[in-house]
């Protein structure tokens, strides 16, 4: 008994250097942008960061309320002493962490003959090197496993996925103790389904079809069908509690589905993927998921226990079915082919066999010097990242703390600053019209009315104010410059979204 504590104890120690490693070097690349400063990836610690003010809240979200993530971060928040940039980045391995523990469910309980705790380990090392592999500053780059690591790309829902997969997977191998599993699985589609509706396309639909697949064999049928009813009913479940949150929800996202714009979508994803091939290791990490994927097909054919050939089918065809469903549908994000990077590493946990290396023990003792080593160097990494200055940030919010006013900016430009903040509410998110722009935004700031100042940037659409007026000064803050309308405050136009 105390020698499985001891390798699960290990298995953590070797994730948590893992996570440190993969983090560490994504957040010193250009990649660091979607960690730290980019407008999508910051909503998760706003939403947190007016959560625990206390102060009113209507918020103006899209299909996705972030809950789950937004729990973790407010969690991270009340026990690290850290600014928020420190939060984000751990966020980041928390998030890696957490993928671990996923795999390590999906790869089962350990018997005689197999090593589920090694190939978890060796799953989440092959998705980490898949992530150090993108380096580019984009969020609509074809680069997904990275996005893993932020609060904002559907964190919780990778990890929703991969533990339903998991979660079938013992429930199945387990005749007589397995009934247990079902109300997690269940608990799981539900919050996930809640928080985004994206789990229902991920998940649940490639799942049924797996699982139906499978049900054609007599011999594991009823267990296949149980599943099945029990992910679609967590899912069905999912959708009705999103009726109560359905103010706040700006954008039920049925509007992304534009079926006849397939062929734009086709020649979307495909510019994405030449752009992947353009460099060095654009190319290792195509090809390693190539691998992975045929890796996942073969291992489908080969498996004969039903959980793990729920698995090893789970690994391409949910990948496969998502990059279908998101061309037949004309949709023109990256962030929805996430199943690209994630599913096929689950062929690794399919059938954790135990590992016949002669002299096995120098080998895991000198990968483990190598991961110390890693988890060591990366720390610092981390932390200058997360604490690099920003002269330019610095000079807006020290510049509005001051002034006492509240001003306004663009979507693109705001929210960096806004975070920052003493007092978020300072800085209200509007368009080039100074209409109030409700985006992933609390709609209490718009009650303020006017605003006496706008900043500005080299993403800031020209400004078409409603007044024929002119600054009264301008603030040179490197990147950022702050129009001054002290002297005649600007009213904000109508809402929208």
């Amino acid at each position: 008994m105390t020698r499985v504590w001891v390798r699960e104890l290990m298995g953590w120690l070797a994730a948590s250097a893992l996570a440190l490693i993969v983090s560490g070097q994504m957040a010193a690349s250009a990649r660091s942008e979607l960690l730290f400063r980019d407008g999508d990836s910051l909503i998760v610690a706003l939403f947190a960061q007016s959560s625990s003010s206390g102060g009113p809240s209507h918020w103006a979200l899209s299909s996705v309320l972030f809950l789950p993530e937004t729990a973790v971060f407010t969690g991270l928040d009340l026990l690290l002493p850290f600014d928020v940039n420190g939060v984000l980045a751990a966020s980041a391995v928390v998030n890696l962490l957490m993928f671990y523990g996923a795999l390590r469910l999906v790869a089962g309980r350990r018997r005689s003959g197999t090593s589920p705790v090694t190939w978890a380990l060796i799953a989440t090392a092959v998705f980490g090197l898949l992530a150090v592999t993108e380096t580019s500053a984009s969020r609509d780059a074809l680069e997904l496993a990275s996005l893993l690591l932020t609060t904002t790309y559907y964190s919780t829902t990778v990890i929703a996925v991969v533990l339903s997969v998991g979660l079938i997977r013992r429930f199945v191998a387990h005749e007589k103790r397995g009934a247990g599993l079902l109300v997690p699985l269940a608990s799981v589609a539900a919050l996930a389904t809640l928080s985004n509706p994206l789990f229902a396309v991920w998940a649940t639909i490639p799942l049924i079809v797996v699982l139906a697949v499978l049900a054609l064999r007599p011999a594991s049928r009823s267990r296949m069908l149980l599943s099945l009813a029990v992910l679609v009913g967590g899912t069905a479940i999912g959708f009705l509690g999103r009726i109560p949150f359905s103010e706040w929800i700006a954008n039920t996202g049925a509007g992304y589905a534009q079926p006849e714009l397939w062929v734009q979508s086709v020649g979307y994803y495909s510019h994405l993927l030449g752009d992947r091939l353009t460099t060095p290791l654009g190319v290792i990490g195509t090809l390693l998921t190539v691998a992975l994927l045929v890796f996942a097909a073969i291992r489908s054919i080969r498996v004969h226990e039903p959980a793990e050939r729920v698995v090893a089918l789970a690994a391409w065809v949910i990948p496969v079915l998502v990059v279908l469903g998101a061309i037949a549908l004309g949709t023109h994000a990256a962030r929805y082919l996430q199943p690209l990077a994630f599913a096929p590493v689950l062929a690794l946990v399919a059938a954790p066999r135990a590992l016949s290396i002669p002299r096995l023990r120098p080998v895991f003792a000198a990968i483990a010097v190598m991961l110390l080593a890693g988890s060591v160097v990366s720390i610092p990494r981390l932390a200058s990242a997360a604490q690099a200055p920003d002269a330019d940030l610095t000079c807006v919010t020290g510049w509005v703390d001051a002034s006492g006013r509240t001003g306004a900016g663009q979507f693109w430009t705001v929210r960096l600053p806004k975070l920052h903040l003493d007092d978020p509410a300072r800085l209200v998110q509007v368009d080039h019209q100074l209409n109030g722009y409700a985006w992933l935004v609390n709609r209490t700031d718009f009650d303020v009315g006017e605003v006496s100042f706008l900043i500005e940037d080299a993403q800031t659409v020209a400004w078409q104010l409603p007044l024929d007026v002119v600054p009264d000064g301008v603030v040179d803050c490197g990147r950022y410059r702050i129009l001054d309308f002290a002297n005649t405050p600007l009213p904000l136009g109508p809402q929208h979204s």
